[in-house]
């Protein structure tokens, strides 16, 4: 059987032949002449990596902290850790807030006094719903977690998402520290309770996923707590320090569940806890501990967004650390945010001490901004900017939520 030789192995013989194989026949190649080497290859431009490279290390620093405000007003504390500590963001409490227009002139403010700056601000308040509520009296109260879950639709999860998004978006927030998927499992836990969807790691993990999904479909940026879970602490982290004498095998079977959901869901930020598990690290607290957060968070679990802490004036950490100190370590174990949600000094000292920290290399720059590059990587995605907000419009949002929750 004769073999048929391909039409282009043909066509490359021929040219062989004739000399004329790879080049012109116009432009025939001269002896002695090596071909032009090919040019490099281009280079693609990151402007991100730019921005971070051009700032000022108190500049990065300052985008790596969120903090606290007194009163319902921008005041000079406030407009201090803009202009001087160039502040990443702040935090509203239930303080804070009084009326729909009292709160959107107050971001408004914040977003004002931040226009000088190249980078926009993040506004984040705790809206979970149930006892966790801390918008206006004339919005709509949101459902606990615990009641969603029972109507045993995740769907409708994610309509209360989108409705709580529609509240702050409308007020000029754009960060939401939310949804809680701690897995309740201890009766006697004081502080989570109906805050979470239940008891099952797949209920909690099916319905804080899908609230997720809808805090990010109205543009809020979801900040999902408390990693490694809350859910199975019998002392309030607000008081002390919590202590769970679980192993990380025990953790992966209940806990983590979530966590690997709503990381598989692109989780763009991860609250970590004021908990001390002994059994990953005896001596540091999970927000300050590097075997929780680089080893298990980035390492075995595969996460690269943001990590924020808890608020650091917490009692349990105040009660057993020195502020500046707890937080140059929060950041030395891979935090790229500091919540440091009370007390203007606090946030100061904070600042000097990540300052004097990095200056003195014991936190390395590029960690430093790589943190930072996170941090400016998920404001641009989520397109934030310092122009004004309002005004809500409360009738159709409140609709909204009642739609979501079944009400009509």
């Amino acid at each position: 059987m004769r073999l048929v030789r391909p039409i282009s192995i043909l066509l490359l013989s021929a040219a062989i032949a004739t000399g004329c194989a790879g080049r012109s026949p116009e432009q025939p190649q001269q002896p002695g002449r090596e071909p032009a080497p090919a040019p490099p290859p281009q280079v693609q431009s990151d402007p991100i990596k730019d921005k971070v490279k051009a700032m000022p290390l108190a500049h990065k620093l300052g985008q790596m902290i969120i903090a606290g405000i007194d009163g319902t007003s921008v005041d000079e504390h406030a407009r201090s850790l803009i202009a001087d500590g160039r502040i990443g963001g702040f935090i509203l409490y239930k303080a804070n807030i009084e009326s729909v227009e009292q709160t959107t002139s107050l971001l408004n403010g914040l977003k004002e006094a931040n226009r000088a700056n190249p980078v926009p601000l993040l506004l984040s308040v705790d809206q979970e719903g149930g006892r966790v509520n801390r918008l206006p009296s004339s919005f709509a109260a949101v459902p606990s977690n615990r009641d969603i879950a029972k109507s045993g639709d995740s769907k409708k999860a994610r309509a209360v998402g989108e409705a709580i998004g529609e509240q702050l978006h409308a007020l000029g927030f754009n960060v939401n520290f939310a949804p809680v998927l701690d897995v309740d499992s201890n009766p006697k836990n004081p502080v989570i309770g109906s805050r979470s969807f239940g008891s099952s790691a797949s209920v909690v993990s099916k319905f804080g996923v899908e609230e997720m999904l809808g805090l990010r479909s109205k543009r809020i940026i979801p900040v999902v707590k408390h990693f490694p879970g809350h859910g199975d602490t019998s002392v309030d982290s607000h008081l002390d320090l919590p202590v769970v004498n679980k192993t990380p095998d025990q953790l992966r079977e209940l806990e983590l569940i979530p966590f690997a959901e709503a990381i598989r869901s692109n989780a763009e930020a991860i609250m970590i806890a004021h908990i001390l598990l002994p059994q990953i690290d005896p001596e540091h607290p999970a927000s300050m501990s590097a075997k929780t957060i680089t080893e298990l968070l980035r390492g075995e679990m595969g996460y690269d967004g943001i990590v924020i802490t808890d608020d650091m004036t917490m009692g349990a950490i105040v009660k057993h650390y020195d502020i500046g100190a707890a937080v140059v370590q929060s950041v030395k174990s891979g935090s790229d945010i500091v919540l440091v949600a009370h007390d203007y000094e606090l946030a100061r000292k904070a600042l000097e001490a990540l300052e004097q920290a990095a200056k003195s290399g014991v936190i390395p720059e590029d960690q430093i901004d790589r943190s930072v590059y996170r941090i400016l990587s998920l404001k641009e995605r989520y397109g934030l900017t310092d122009n004004p907000s309002g005004p809500a419009d409360v009738n159709a949002i409140n609709a909204a939520l009642d739609k979501a929750t079944g009400k009509k």
